[in-house]
């Protein structure tokens, strides 16, 4: 009994643009942890990029788990794969759950974080210089009351000409960085929701596609055996 050239034809494209994803995740996650990281206060709030460099290779190594197990039609490789599938699968959809539900808890979270950067100015110098760029790049002044959490308001507090009126209160930003990166994480929360989504779904046509060609190869190998 022969394999279904189209099944394993189709499993191996899937797994090759798996790969390519891998890749591309991994390159963003490098150039992101060498342009933008080390910002002890954001680091705080945002995932590690070493969390996402890791991410970019697991996903590169079940990409070529998958695209050698249709190449070769190897059972084994192809059980690997289903289940490392299933795994972020099942994780996907768990984080999707939570994140959906659990904002209140978020934000709790994130007070509790970054509170303990208060007051600022009592801080290391090099957590002050990351307050100072956060403030610039957010259009923000403080951390969690506004300028109050400054002995001395700095010059990044300070509206600058591009900056809109609204944000501005006697030339100096009104808003506390706290709001700024609470409305940052709604706003990115349905992109990231949909994103799992999609990736979730399309982990499932991946499952469905591994499946099948692992079952015909047994029935060959057993055909053959016979």
């Amino acid at each position: 009994m022969a394999v279904n050239k189209c099944v394993k034809n189709l499993l191996f494209l899937f797994n090759l643009l798996f790969w390519v994803c891998g890749c591309v995740i991994l390159g963003v996650g490098i150039y992101l942890k060498v342009t933008k990281g080390g910002n002890k206060i954001t680091d705080q709030y945002l995932p590690s990029f070493d969390l996402m460099i890791a991410i970019g290779v697991i996903i590169m190594v079940i990409g070529f788990l998958g695209c050698c197990g249709a190449y070769k039609e190897s059972r084994c490789m192809l059980l690997v794969f289903f289940i490392f599938l299933l795994l972020i699968f099942v994780l996907l959809l768990t984080a999707g759950i939570v994140a959906a539900v659990g904002e209140g808890k978020v934000k709790d979270w994130l007070k509790e974080k970054l509170e303990k950067f208060t007051p600022i100015s009592s801080q290391e110098p090099d957590v002050i210089a990351d307050m100072e760029k956060l403030q610039r790049e957010l259009m923000c002044c403080g951390l969690m009351k506004g300028p109050s959490d400054w002995t001395k308001v700095p010059d990044s507090c300070k509206c600058n000409a591009t900056a809109p009126a609204e944000v501005c209160n006697g030339g100096v930003y009104k808003d506390p960085c706290y709001d700024k990166l609470i409305s940052y994480m709604k706003d990115n929360m349905v992109v990231a929701l949909g994103i799992a989504f999609a990736v979730a779904a399309i982990l499932v046509f991946g499952m469905a596609f591994s499946m099948m060609l692992f079952c015909q190869i047994g029935r060959k190998n057993a055909a053959d055996t016979a």
